[in-house]
């Protein structure tokens, strides 16, 4: 704790960023801004690097100074009065309006804070009580987004999941549904709605948000789903889930013969595979599941058997590759996984449609393109890793084999062709070497004007000087040992180096010579990679049928 922190009165109103913005009727990006050009701006008293707090006297103070404020209204007041009391904590001061909004607190066992009760009572008159907890539930999503939060589901990644369950009535189900961000999102298509969560605040307070939001059929159960699941036999329509990421301990030592594992027990490094088959559990026959999942679970090496199983069954239909930024705690792709429960024994998909949309904007269309999507028979993911990384088999699908491998050899023939042409013709020399004889230094050649060093080259800024022939000497191996320290790591030195003082007109004729080799080795670099080229396009094209050998008669 700092001193500062010491001095401070406990009950001190603390503000986010966003919140700041808000008070001064700006952007999040002025309040950037201003945090970067104005050094007498308060400095954060508590928080993370990424989501910082700040002391609301002393926001208020600079907003006066610099005629930034504006007159705070009663949301506002109630929300600092919430982030006082119950600091990084806020779904449990959202829980606490909420019951008073509900007129449950005496029932929940809440004490009634005289203040909290008069600004609640104040914004009523103005609010119905849905319209309020609306209102700061948005704030709350705000204000969490930057840095992520497991209860809530961003909306970018909401939307995106309405989008590829298209329209869906019935039962919809998520069993680890936080404060309801993504399970209200189908209460205008689903009859019912049910979920789950482990954190019984967050429960409690998305129940409290159906029941203020005049939601019917609606439960939600607190409690962790994979010990604890409330709802054994639930079956629903859809199933729709964000999971923990990254969890070891789920309870798998606990639930080695639970009925769940239809595919497969998953290993501690796979809760996301166990989160996966308890959703397909409650799925009705003909039901659908959707699942947001880490990029790496579609390629990791311990889920590759429970993978296998999903498409060898005909359970997974199509794998999403989602756009860069759709989750909230970080900005790698995410990936969504569609799975369906056959409704009858032939009622299995005969392949899986793989989307990759990771160059779209997250804000932006989720309709795929040409070159965006292929339906990939199941046979061709059952291979050793059981891969389900979209672009993987994309590029697959949409590559014509046979007229790529036709143009890549044409290629390595015409490098073959040019390549020894391009050696310089040499004779021998006199055997001595120049830099043993008189030399100059880089150094010097800049210090007079006539070079300009260009990290590890040099370009002649003169008549006197031959480009060419410089920086062929600055690759000699002389200035190489220069360049390279008792450890053994190359450090670039360009003005250390030294090169012969040689007329002009035999700086050309070396310089001619430097630079027929430079394209020599840029030829053989090319070469090289024309060659990895073509063999993974003749192994690819031999195992996915695409390429054939010739036969005895050809």
């Amino acid at each position: 704790m700092t001193m500062k922190d010491a001095v401070r009165p406990p009950a001190e109103p603390l503000v986010t960023a966003a919140e700041i913005a808000r008070l001064a009727g700006v952007t999040r990006a002025a309040v950037s801004n201003w945090r970067r050009r104005h050094d007498d701006f308060p400095a954060p008293v508590t928080g993370s690097t990424s989501s910082p707090l700040f002391a609301l006297p002393e926001i208020r103070a600079w907003l006066d100074k610099q005629r930034k404020g504006q007159q705070v209204s009663n949301e506002v007041r109630l929300w600092q009065q919430l982030r006082s009391v119950h600091g990084d904590n806020m779904i449990r001061g959202l829980t606490t309006v909420a019951e008073l909004l509900a007129g449950s607190a005496h029932e929940s066992g809440t004490d009634r804070d005289p203040a909290l009760q008069a600004l609640v009572d104040e914004l009523t008159v103005e609010l119905t009580p849905a319209e309020l907890l609306t209102n700061l539930t948005a704030r709350y999503v705000e204000s969490s987004g930057r840095a992520g939060s497991e209860q809530i589901t961003p909306p970018r990644l909401i939307r995106a999941i309405l989008d590829f369950a298209g329209g869906h009535g019935g039962t919809v189900f998520d069993p680890a549904c936080g404060i309801g961000s993504l399970l209200f999102a189908f209460r205008a298509q689903a009859d019912v709605l049910t979920g789950q969560d482990i954190d019984p605040v967050s429960a409690r307070y998305a129940q409290l948000r159906a029941d203020l939001l005049g939601l019917p059929n609606v439960t939600i159960n607190p409690g962790d789903a994979l010990r604890e699941d409330q709802q054994r036999e639930l079956k629903a329509d859809l199933v729709v889930c964000e999971p923990p990421v990254g969890v070891a301990d789920w309870g798998r030592e606990d639930l080695l013969l639970d009925p769940r594992w239809e595919l497969g027990v998953p290993s501690r490094a796979e809760s996301e595979l166990a989160w996966l088959q308890h959703c397909y559990f409650h799925t009705a026959p003909g039901g659908r599941v959707l699942m947001v999942m880490p990029a790496s679970v579609a390629y990791r090496k311990a889920g590759r058997r429970i993978r296998a199983e999903l498409v060898r069954r005909g359970l997974l239909t199509q794998v999403v590759a989602l756009p860069p930024g759709m989750a909230a705690s970080h900005a790698l792709p995410v990936h969504l996984w569609l799975l369906r429960r056959p409704a009858g024994p032939d009622d299995a998909a005969d392949f899986v449609r793989m989307t990759d949309l990771t160059a779209n904007d997250p804000d932006g269309s989720l309709e795929p393109v040409e070159g965006q999507t292929a339906d990939v028979p199941r046979i061709d993911l059952l291979d050793d890793t059981v891969d389900l990384t979209p672009a993987t088999h994309i590029s697959v699908m949409h590559t014509d084999f046979a007229a790529e491998y036709a143009a890549t050899l044409a290629s390595i023939e015409l490098q073959l062709t040019s390549l020894l042409t391009k050696l310089p013709t040499l004779t021998a020399g006199s055997g001595s070497g120049f830099l043993d004889g008189a030399t100059v230094s880089v150094s010097d050649l800049a210090r007079a004007g006539l070079v300009e060093a260009l990290g590890n080259e040099a370009v002649s800024t003169s008549e006197q000087l031959d480009t060419d022939y410089l920086n062929g000497f600055l690759r000699s191996a002389s200035n190489t040992r220069r360049s390279t320290s008792t450890s053994g790591t190359f450090r670039t030195d360009t003005r250390g180096s030294r090169i012969p003082q040689m007329a002009i007109e035999e700086q050309r004729r070396y310089g001619a010579a430097f630079r027929a080799l430079a394209e020599f080795e840029q030829r053989v670099k090319k070469l090289a990679e024309l060659s990895e080229q073509a063999a993974v396009l003749a192994r690819d094209g031999l195992t996915n049928g695409a390429l054939a050998p010739p036969s005895s008669d050809e």
